[in-house]
């Protein structure tokens, strides 16, 4: 039963994440959306507003809820919660925090408010990464990992996916 319980938590893992890095995609589109001459933004905004809904009330949402209640049984069904999986729960702790802010992204677009720029929300798009990253390489190097090494990994990842960033911005202009 176990490793049927943890196949169903990894592809809930691997749909929510597929959710979260598509559906600030379809914030920057949106947000973009709001340059355009009237007829188009209306155009636009309309579309992206039904499949921004589609995806996080029905993709997004139910996908972060099943891995919590699947990620829960395998814990439960794990015993002993070892030193590594600890920090994995702080690390998803912060992802389920981070799928929060995407939610008052979600609320204030879907009622024409847009606080970000799409460059803001290009940098806010790589939370998910980072997340993803972090998770993934604690869980697959468990103890062999120190936490000092890893932690400077996680940071170079981030200077990475930053200067990634601030490279497209400039080939775009």
């Amino acid at each position: 039963m176990y490793f049927y319980i943890k196949a169903l938590h990894i592809i809930f893992i691997v749909t929510w994440f597929a959710g979260m890095f598509y559906i600030v995609r379809l914030f920057i589109y949106n947000t973009e959306a709001q340059e355009k001459d009237e007829l188009e933004k209306q155009i636009l905004s309309d579309q992206f507003s039904i499949m921004i809904k589609r995806l996080w009330l029905g993709i997004t949402w139910p996908s972060a809820i099943l891995t919590l209640i699947f990620g829960s049984w395998v814990a439960y069904l794990f015993g002993s919660i070892p030193t590594w999986l600890w920090i994995k729960l702080a690390l998803v702790a912060g992802l389920y925090a981070y799928h929060f802010t995407l939610h008052k992204i979600y609320k204030d677009e879907s009622k024409g408010i847009f606080k970000y720029t799409s460059q803001q929300l290009r940098i806010w798009n790589e939370g998910a990464t980072v997340f993803l990253f972090a998770i993934v390489m604690l869980v697959t190097v468990k103890q062999s990992m120190s936490l000092l090494w890893g932690m400077i990994g996680l940071v170079a990842f981030i200077a990475i996916l930053l200067a990634a960033i601030r490279i497209y911005k400039t080939l775009r202009k």
